[in-house]
């Protein structure tokens, strides 16, 4: 089984070649890595350019924004299964052995996620992340959580959905599971830590700065799903849902409690030996 991972790198040089490691560092498992930079001028090439004979293809074109340059990887992509891991996030070590075990265990499954861990910019965790069971109307309520750095799809499923969509520049991963969901695919939550999601000031997550264009996506995707527009009642109800979950998914609440009254049990720093 070949895995192609895709990193999308746009001047993100003090966190890029982490990442980078993180997917060449990897052992047993064959891997096909692809770069897509469009542009960047913080030094991110120079570090792309060091590492280029360990990599399947780079891609240096424009684009029109991180959905469209993931679609470009990928279109390269020759692996049985895909994944994706930004620049400033990372893989643990193992973690595709892991990925690939679970994909065999899994059988017909066209998409597989585990957990991770949230951690700060020198990759120090401080809470782990620990997905859910994902169907596309309990997205759309508030009730799934499926941590994109820890997701594998099978590349046949992937194309079948027609990849993610460029318009979303916020939650394109979180769409593309919404479509997989609606072509009545089969996506699997299996145990396991495989990768970390960095929060820092520059990240669309940790920045917020497109959190309006956010807000619109996810009731695009509310249309998408329910077939109808988004009320304040849903609102209201979908935050009641989020709240909801925690009890319903009690092992995820447990991990919150105890990463927060007991930090010092989380690894002091994850990609250390």
């Amino acid at each position: 089984m070949k895995l192609s991972i895709v990193t999308i790198s746009f001047n993100q040089a003090n966190f890029l070649e982490r990442a980078m490691r993180s997917v060449l560092e990897q052992r047993g498992v064959d891997v096909e890595y692809i770069i897509v930079d469009p542009g960047s001028t913080d030094g991110s090439r120079d570090i792309i350019e060091r590492y280029r004979p360990q990599l399947a293809h780079v891609v240096y074109e424009k684009d029109d924004g991180p959905a469209d340059g993931l679609n470009k990887g990928f279109a390269r992509a020759t692996g049985d299964w895909l994944a994706y891991i930004n620049s400033d996030d990372f893989f643990l070590h193992g973690a595709l052995q892991q990925a690939v075990n679970a994909i065999v265990k899994a059988g017909n499954a066209d998409c597989v996620y585990a957990n991770g861990y949230l951690t700060d910019a020198e990759g120090r965790p401080f809470r782990r992340v620990i997905s859910t069971p994902f169907d596309a109307q309990s997205f759309v309520w508030g009730r799934s959580l499926v941590l994109q750095q820890s997701t594998f799809i099978k590349a046949e499923s992937f194309r079948k959905v027609g990849g993610f969509n460029t318009a979303n520049r916020t939650s394109w991963d979180a769409e593309l599971l919404v479509d997989m969901s609606l072509a009545g695919m089969t996506l699997k939550h299996v145990p396991g830590y495989w990768s970390a999601f960095v929060l820092h000031a520059g990240s669309i997550t940790g920045s917020q700065r497109h959190a309006a264009l956010s807000v619109g996506n996810h009731e695009r995707m509310f249309q998408k799903v329910m077939g109808r527009g988004r009320t304040a009642a849903d609102l209201r109800r979908r935050r009641l849902n989020s709240y909801l979950a925690r009890l319903q998914h009690p092992g995820t609440l447990v991990a919150q409690v105890a990463d927060r009254l007991l930090p010092n049990r989380l690894p002091r720093k994850l990609l250390e030996s």
